[in-house]
């Protein structure tokens, strides 16, 4: 993960920050600092959002709209896979083919 951070590989989106925010972070001001200089994702619009639940029938699948924004975001920024360890969020990526499993 080191080589793809200095390389610029490894991108984010705000609601992931933000999750994160929420919790318990070991020096909490530096690893924020950390992730916000990040590249981020393109952020989808709450329409084109709607119209990849309908499309790609996402609903009924067993993610959120976290999940859901982080799949949209992934497509409409060229070449971005996404992470996870949740099951189902990978399942739904996978079959979008964005899933880039875990280094």
């Amino acid at each position: 993960m080191r080589n793809l951070l200095a390389q610029r590989q490894i991108v984010t989106h705000p609601f992931v920050v933000a999750e994160l925010a929420l919790g318990s972070l070991r020096d909490r001001a530096a690893t924020l600092a950390d992730l916000d200089r990040l590249v981020g994702v393109r952020i989808a619009y709450l329409s084109e959002l709607r119209a990849l639940i309908e499309s790609h029938s996402l609903y009924s699948r067993g993610i959120g709209f976290t999940d859901a924004h982080l799949v949209a975001s992934c497509l409409i920024t060229i070449g971005t896979q996404l992470w996870t360890r949740d099951k189902s969020l990978a399942a739904v990526a996978t079959s979008l083919g964005i899933h880039a499993g875990l280094p």
